[in-house]
């Protein structure tokens, strides 16, 4: 059951948006969460932005479109401890996918205002989800 099937699927997905900020290389800088960006999202999209703005906070799915080719076992930039590669944010993954959760400023027609999100300029945008408190806190309350 717990076997996975030596066919290799394809996934393919297709940018929603693109980020804009003055981050032009991968590199770790803790200052980037304080910082504004921009996404940019592709005109046939934006009736999915219908009332985006009941949310204070918002999933971003991104992907790492600079990191070439991924170790499992690495040092974190973060802390300096050696982990795995899921066990860290490292962008050099086995498919290359961000994470962060972002404050949400302000929409203007096809651009979304974010505070915190750590992707650099040009980055394909995957998804974006809404972050919902009463959610997320209901599912921790009962992993414990």
């Amino acid at each position: 059951m717990n076997e996975i099937p030596e066919v290799s699927e394809r996934i393919e997905m297709i940018p929603v948006g693109y980020v804009e900020n003055d981050y032009l290389e991968p590199v770790y800088n803790e200052e980037v969460y304080n910082k504004v960006s921009k996404i940019v999202l592709k005109k046939e999209f934006i009736d999915g932005l219908y009332r985006i703005e009941d949310f204070e906070k918002l999933y971003i799915l991104f992907y790492f479109s600079k990191s070439k080719g991924y170790k499992l076992i690495h040092r974190r930039r973060y802390d300096g401890e050696i982990s795995g590669v899921f066990a860290s944010r490292s962008p050099y993954r086995p498919n290359g996918i961000g994470l962060t959760i972002v404050e949400l400023l302000k929409v203007e027609d096809n651009v979304l205002h974010l505070k915190g999100l750590d992707a650099i300029n040009g980055t394909p945008v995957l998804d974006i989800k809404p972050y919902i408190k009463e959610t997320e806190e209901k599912d921790e309350e009962t992993t414990d």
